[in-house]
């Protein structure tokens, strides 16, 4: 058996729709059963509720060969690590109470930089919690998610431009979703691994921002330029529009941090597990969605 949380968000429902091309037994854990798919709802059991409810877990682990363990994003919340952690913790109580095998968990690169990284140091945190069960673990380690834009698909279509908090000529470590989700599933389907171990999963290309707008402005055929918001004015910008000022100020931790290299050094040391380019990844997902 094969639990899947998170199943209609970014990275899961890809997971999931590979994992139903077998004939693997999955299980999924929905908050909402409505919003999966009827052919999804037809071939996989569904556990409704929350993964950060312990009888929930519990019930969604029971025979579990292997996990997909994702925290989902919660831009309101108030602490950003209890937020993760409260998740964690009940499934790491069922996943020593159900005797779970493997889990695969979705986190970020960077867990050496030994500072502070505003979204990312949760998901470090996390990841220990997970460890300490003794589980079989393999963290799925991602840098930049290409699909973070597709927030500002209005800005590039009606102004030509784009903002982050992140240095203007700073290269930057990316990744697509769809590659994150193909090793995801690869491990679930995959009996044969033990131990705990990060998984770097990085796309071939490191662009800076101001690189992404020139590759913007040649798919897209017509001029992108890329804007970049200090921290105090972004903060103030994402909360304006119903963020909390723990994830507001968290989102601008984490670009000082990348903006200080938290990818560089498992960047150099490992070859890109992740075919995706950025330019093909615009051609496939932005320039559709900037088009509709």
């Amino acid at each position: 058996m094969i639990v899947v949380t998170a199943p209609t968000g970014q990275i899961g429902h890809q997971v999931l729709s590979t994992l139903l091309d077998g004939d693997r037994p999955v299980r999924v854990i929905a908050r909402d059963p409505s919003r999966l798919a009827p052919q999804v709802r037809e071939r996989v059991e569904v556990v409704q509720g929350s993964h950060r409810d312990r009888d929930v877990v519990d019930e969604a682990f029971a025979g579990a060969d292997s996990v997909l363990w994702l925290v989902p994003p919660d831009p309101h919340a108030d602490d950003i690590q209890h937020h993760y952690l409260d998740f964690t913790r009940p499934a790491c109580a069922a996943i020593e109470a159900q005797n779970v095998k493997r889990v695969i968990g979705i986190t970020s690169l960077g867990r050496a930089y030994g500072k502070h990284a505003g979204l990312l140091s949760p998901a470090f945190a996390m990841d220990e919690l997970i460890e300490g069960t003794g589980v079989d673990y393999r963290a799925l380690a991602m840098p930049f998610f290409m699909e973070n834009l597709l927030n500002q698909v209005e800005a590039i279509r009606s102004q030509g431009m784009f903002f982050m908090a992140n240095s203007a000529d700073r290269p930057l470590a990316t990744v697509a979703t769809r590659d994150i989700a193909a090793v995801a599933a690869g491990l679930l389907l995959d009996d044969s691994w033990s131990g705990q171990g990060g998984v770097p999963v990085i796309g071939p290309d490191a662009l800076s921002p101001d690189g992404m707008a020139e590759v913007l402005s040649e798919v897209l055929e017509r001029p992108i330029r890329f804007q970049q918001i200090g921290g105090e004015a972004y903060r103030a910008t994402m909360t304006q529009y119903g963020m909390s000022d723990a994830w507001a100020q968290g989102l601008v931790d984490m670009a000082i941090a990348q903006n200080e290299g938290i990818y560089d050094a498992e960047q150099r040391a490992l070859r890109s597990a992740a075919p995706t380019g950025f330019r093909q990844w615009c051609e496939d997902v932005l320039k559709p969605a900037v088009s509709a």
